[in-house]
């Protein structure tokens, strides 16, 4: 099973309202700040519409990237 993992790269200010929550959502407060998520079509909307703020990868479901 795959995961992704979220970084935020870029801060939320100067962003929509929809944007912030959708960050919330996925566990992001603060530049620099990464999460390992379910890859769920869910997650992946979210993700979508805050593209250009976060960084992301897939990795393996136990949280640890084996290409490192």
């Amino acid at each position: 099973m795959k995961a992704l993992k979220v970084s935020l790269v870029r801060s939320a200010i100067g962003t929509t309202d929809r944007q912030k929550q959708n960050l919330l959502g996925l566990g992001l407060r603060r530049p620099g700040q990464t999460r390992v998520l379910e890859n769920t079509p869910a997650v992946r909307g979210m993700v979508k519409k805050v593209i250009h703020l976060v960084d992301v990868a897939e990795v393996s479901a136990d949280g640890g990237d084996h290409g490192e």
